[in-house]
């Protein structure tokens, strides 16, 4: 169906569908009470502030639209069509990671969906998706970037995470 609309058609509908979504967002924004909390903001600031970017976004983008199309716009890099292996496994690893987040912490599931998600991507770039030694190397550096995240916001901010021991170091 989207086929049968031109660039310009498309362009516009992406800018329509930005529109709706900061509308949404603003609206839900409304219900969220605006007392004054930690520094002064209240809890409803960031969503008004994402509401009001997007909307902003949203009428750039039909107002670029509608006087001409997307401008200077290289053509579009990759495959005419999706590569459904591919997305299979970044796919596998963003649900295993909502899947296994409380049962092995976040550290290992997050952890574990960078492996899968880089093995994804790899193949999308039809390049070897890995053997032993990349997935263990894939298996660190999403370590090293898991397990920062995780201490940063239980130790620092003292948001509680899902971890694997009670000591939350792990």
């Amino acid at each position: 169906m989207a086929a049968s609309f031109g660039p310009q058609r498309q362009q516009l509908l992406v800018g329509c569908g930005a529109l709706l979504v900061g509308a949404a967002l603003a609206y839900g924004a409304t219900s969220i009470p605006s007392d004054a909390g930690y520094a002064g903001v209240g809890p409803n600031f960031l969503p008004w502030v994402v509401s009001v970017v997007l909307l902003l976004c949203g009428a750039l983008l039909v107002w670029e639209a509608a006087s001409g199309g997307y401008r200077a716009m290289e053509e579009p890099s990759g495959a005419p069509q999706a590569d459904w292996h591919a997305m299979a496994w970044v796919a596998a690893g963003v649900l295993l990671n909502a899947a296994l987040l409380t049962v092995i912490g976040f550290i290992l599931s997050c952890m574990l969906c960078f492996m899968l998600a880089v093995r994804g991507l790899r193949i999308s770039e039809g390049k070897a998706a890995g053997g032993v030694r990349k997935t263990l190397l894939d298996a660190l550096t999403g370590f090293l970037i898991a397990a920062p995240a995780y201490w940063l916001f239980t130790k620092l901010l003292a948001i509680n995470l899902p971890g694997l021991t009670t000591t939350g170091w792990l």
